[in-house]
């Protein structure tokens, strides 16, 4: 099966796509991967195809300030950008990542099946749940549900605004504007971290968290046998900053060692209970007791995955809803804001209370719940090809 996998540069989404790509060589498929420049080498060295996804340079004529905009005029703008590229590929299916919408719209043009990964839960507004987002657990009761339904009748201006944006971005490439969708969703997260509701679409799929390590590197430990906390600041431009300056002051003296996993540049003049760099997280989670981190989905997933449990500073974006719905599960601790004496008191809470880590092993058994994103890819192709 010769499938293109598209997605943006950001770690949070072009990671899964390269787990993702990574499945798919594993099984004897063809995959090429559409990504920005940033992780070419690393694809290569993996063994995936790589070509570059054009289209991602802000335009004058782009508003940032409007999502919806953002979204949906960039993804058909990508769209054209690379579509003589990915048909020149002759690919049989499309795998699109949420937000860079663009590669669905791509295949439709080149009349491609096509799947859309969300590299997180589902976040399609529901009629059953409280605005996506907005990190509250479903309504209980009548005043519960009063509670939700007004609140999704003050987001549901937006979710119309954004169907209109989307099909007029859809009528500027030549495309109906009634948006058919894709063929199936790959949600690659622990179902512990989904919420049920009631109008779950049929062809949405857990598939289980897509990881990738950046590196084959291995952060050296530092000594000693005291607990080790884990602390990897948010990869997004919605994160909190200043994370792992606050989390040295606040463990200072605190009976812990810390690993600081991060790609940019790490603090200087770190103490000799701590250390700093690039290197696998992996490696790291299996020595660790907590995590402390921005509530990012691949973050969160690793950590519950390996069953260890999350102290969470939510920034922007989804981290608060994410957070929220790990916070429910007992497998984390909200910190908001990000302060050194909140952070120090829970993870000393998280350390001394086993009932945090056992939630985070209750998470990761749900790895035997999800379905294989590649048997799902190709049965969608069968059935167009059946077509």
């Amino acid at each position: 099966m010769r499938v293109a996998v598209v997605a943006g540069p950001d770690p949070g989404h072009a990671f899964p796509a390269l787990a993702l790509c990574e499945r798919f060589l594993a099984a004897g498929d063809e995959p090429v991967l559409f990504t920005g420049p940033r992780w070419f080498d690393a694809a290569r060295n993996a063994g995936i195809p790589v070509r570059r996804l054009k289209g991602l340079a802000p335009r004058a004529i782009d508003d940032d300030t409007d999502a919806g905009q953002r979204i949906h005029e960039r993804a058909a703008h990508i769209s054209t950008e690379i579509l003589p590229d990915l048909g020149a590929m002759l690919p049989e299916l499309v795998v699109s990542d949420v937000l860079t919408a663009g590669g669905g719209m791509a295949a439709e043009r080149l009349g491609v099946p096509w799947v859309e990964l969300s590299p997180h839960p589902l976040y399609l507004p529901s009629k059953g749940l409280p605005p996506i987002g907005s990190g509250l657990a479903v309504g209980a009761g009548l005043r519960g549900r009063m509670r939700d339904a007004l609140l999704r009748a003050m987001t549901d201006r937006a979710v119309r605004k954004g169907e209109q944006q989307r099909a007029r971005a859809r009528e500027s490439v030549g495309l109906p504007a009634v948006d058919p969708g894709p063929a199936a969703r790959l949600l690659a997260t622990l179902p512990a971290l989904e919420v049920p509701r009631p109008d779950w679409p049929g062809n949405a799929h857990l598939i289980g968290p897509l990881l990738w390590e950046p590196t084959e590197d291995v952060l050296d430990l530092p000594p000693g046998d005291e607990p080790l906390v884990v602390v990897a600041p948010s990869t997004a431009h919605t994160g909190v900053e200043g994370m792992a300056e606050t989390v040295l002051r606040a463990l200072d003296g605190a009976g812990v060692r810390v690993a600081i996993s991060m790609l940019d540049t790490p603090p200087a003049d770190l103490p000799p209970w701590a250390t700093a760099g690039l290197g696998r997280q992996d490696v790291l989670l299996r020595h660790a007791s907590a995590v402390v981190g921005g509530g990012g989905h691949g973050l969160l997933a690793k950590s519950l995955l390996a069953g260890v449990p999350v102290v969470t500073v939510p920034g922007g974006g989804d981290q608060w809803e994410l957070a929220n719905r790990a916070a429910r599960q007992g497998s984390s601790i909200i910190v908001r804001p990000l302060t050194a004496e909140a952070v120090r008191a829970a993870v000393r809470q998280m350390l001394d209370d086993p009932r945090y880590t056992a939630a985070a092993g209750v998470a990761a058994k749900g790895i035997t719940e999800v379905a294989d994103p590649v048997e799902l890819c190709r049965r969608v192709l069968d059935r167009a090809r059946a077509n």
